[in-house]
């Protein structure tokens, strides 16, 4: 098992529509493996493939729900929403490829997922809280998509500059 690089703003990985898995390999599991290990190492809740510079549709996350003690740990290949509730909610996201930056992101309270498990089985997930909430952020870099894509244009320019000025770039 292995921590991989995690991918930065800029990078153009994280702008591309990410392949679909055509078969769950050892390769596979193994990719999902290192992802676990770099998405708990960077001390993030969720972590899409292309973060880790490999445009494939796979993504882990591992969402604790202290309220209901209850922990939600899943890998999924080629996940797709089949349903999203209508009813949205605000809250604040962030995201290991743009560290440092957060902002409230508006999004569906409750989603349907299903995608392959590891094993390559059909898997089903209804969700919602943060559950939902990270399912749909890391959906979102499979598509090229990053949560500043979802503010509006002045805030997510206020928050582009203040990225660069952190980066030594005005």
């Amino acid at each position: 098992m292995a921590v991989l690089e995690i991918e930065i703003m800029g990078a153009k990985v994280l702008r591309e529509k990410a392949s679909p898995v055509d078969v769950v390999t050892d390769e596979s599991r193994a990719l999902i493996r290192d992802m676990f290990d770099t998405m708990y190492d960077a001390e993030g809740i969720g972590l899409a493939a292309p973060q880790v510079g490999i445009s494939q549709r796979i993504l882990v996350v591992d969402v604790a729900e202290e309220e209901v003690e209850e922990r939600h740990v899943h890998a999924l290949v080629n996940p797709v929403v089949v349903e999203a509730s209508r009813e949205t909610g605000k809250e604040t996201e962030g995201c290991l490829s743009i560290p440092g930056l957060e902002e409230t992101v508006t999004r569906p309270l409750q989603v349907v997922v299903e995608a392959l498990s590891p094993d390559g089985e059909q898997v089903r997930i209804e969700a919602d809280g943060l559950l939902a909430r990270a399912l749909q952020h890391e959906l979102d870099h499979l598509d090229g998509v990053l949560f500043i894509d979802r503010l509006s244009s002045l805030k997510r320019g206020i928050l582009l500059r203040k990225w660069r000025k952190s980066r030594g770039r005005s």
